[in-house]
């Protein structure tokens, strides 16, 4: 009704978010967390929320592959195509040691490395659960990370069978172009043929995923109204400290993406206005993967990034820098566990370390509900710090983790728009444009 009204799609979604935060507190309010009434209410509501997210993440494999095979045909980053993964890489990683340096900041501010934590059944048992996990996390190497990225079986990773397929269709998709570049020079009328085929596809992907994006509005609110309706307040007030740290790190780590924009002499408001549909979606949705599809389409249609390096920045963020679940968190977790073994957490030789371990250690994160938490393990097991402290703040971290989620998807368009300024590919008109791409 609102998009025949011409209402803007921004305002849109602002309307879904503001609705499901209304609806999901007057539903708990009511109901509480755990009635039957709530519970039913939300798996109902899960058909808008969750099947607009498996939506979006149907078209994630197909609209990756198509727009970089596409890329090549068009020429578009043959050029470039060394560059481009160097400097996508090489700011993911530098943005999330800011980040991790931010939020061992907030931490020693908020005074939380003497913060006491306790321990319910919940917690207990997220604990025993994490157990299992830590000799995996702690055994991984960078070659063994590096390793999954590489497709074996591009088929299969056009399923989204492993945490690193994004990237390994990304890698075969590069593949694909380089052969097309190749068949173009010997054999002109084939690659022309396959071009035009290209192209097809690439028109058709398009329409599929601007169809999915007039859902927006709708699965934002589902997801909303879901957060609002089954969050256990009580439990976020006592960990209220943790909560206010945490977003305090995630706001400013913000402010640095924004400052990052003004050294490239870009208006900041434009990228906040432009952003936020996709932003607002990372955060209900708490999913980098299931935002890829919105991260790419605005970094292209209404933050001037080209199809290339959207096409690169998007995916390599979901296994490569994440600013929030592999930079701040993991840091934060760091400090506050630290006395417990023994540790100034003060000291500049544990910080500094702290900091490179955090970069490196962000290879290989999940774009899903979870990779923080994959992410803190990690961490914590190379610095023989206790692994328990992870456990202990279950129950606000779905709270902070739609927080983490939104950062981790700015930090993807920043990436891209940074990298398409320095390579030569960005579309200055298109990102001063004050209005939104209508989906």
């Amino acid at each position: 009704m609102m998009q025949k009204k011409h209402v803007s799609f921004s305002k849109r979604v602002f309307t879904g978010l503001g609705l499901g935060i209304v609806f999901g507190y007057i539903i708990h309010l009511i109901y509480g967390m755990e009635s039957d009434v709530t519970t039913e209410t939300i798996s109902w509501l899960s058909i808008a929320g969750s099947g607009y997210v498996k939506l979006l993440q149907m078209v994630v494999m197909p609209l990756v592959f198509i727009s970089i095979v596409g890329a090549f045909t068009k020429l578009k980053i043959t050029k470039n195509l060394g560059k481009i993964s160097f400097l996508v890489i090489g700011i993911l990683l530098a943005t999330t040691g800011i980040a991790a340096a931010i939020g061992i900041g907030s931490t020693l501010g908020f005074g939380l490395d003497h913060f006491e934590l306790t321990e319910g059944e919940a917690e207990a048992a997220r604990n025993a659960e994490l157990v299992e996990k830590v000799d995996t996390a702690a055994n991984l190497t960078i070659p063994q990370q590096i390793l999954e990225m590489i497709p074996s079986n591009p088929f299969a990773d056009l399923t989204g069978a492993r945490p690193t397929s994004t990237i390994a269709v990304v890698i075969f998709a590069a593949f694909i172009g380089v052969a097309f570049i190749g068949i173009k020079r010997k054999q002109p009328a084939e690659a022309e043929l396959f071009a035009k085929i290209v192209d097809s596809l690439y028109a058709i992907i398009m329409r599929v995923v601007t169809l999915v994006l007039r859902l927006t509005p709708y699965g934002i609110m589902a997801l909303i109204t879901k957060v609002a309706a089954t969050s256990n307040y009580e439990a976020i007030v006592n960990l209220g400290k943790f909560v206010i740290a945490s977003y305090v790190a995630l706001i400013l780590m913000f402010v640095v993406h924004l400052l990052l924009l003004m050294m490239a002499k870009l208006n900041p408001s434009h990228y906040l206005k432009k952003a936020f549909p996709t932003l607002a979606f990372a955060f209900t949705s708490r999913s980098s993967a299931g935002a890829l599809t919105l991260n790419i389409n605005s970094q292209v249609k209404d933050l001037g990034v080209s199809e290339g390096v959207a096409n690169f920045a998007g995916p390599f963020s979901l296994s490569i820098g994440q600013n929030g679940c592999a930079g701040i968190y993991p840091a934060m977790l760091a400090i506050m566990a630290a006395p417990a073994a023994g540790i100034d957490p003060t000291s500049i030789s544990f910080i500094l370390t702290l900091i490179v371990v955090v970069m490196i250690s962000s290879f290989g994160v999940a774009g899903v509900g979870g990779g923080a938490t994959f992410a803190s393990l990690i961490v914590l097991s190379v610095l023989d710090l206790p692994v328990a402290i992870v456990g202990l703040l279950i129950s606000v971290e779905p709270l902070i983790d739609m927080g983490r989620t939104a950062l981790n998807v700015s930090g993807s368009m920043t990436t891209g728009i940074l990298t398409s300024k320095i390579t030569g590919d960005f579309e200055e008109e298109v990102y001063q444009k004050p209005e939104i791409a209508e989906a």
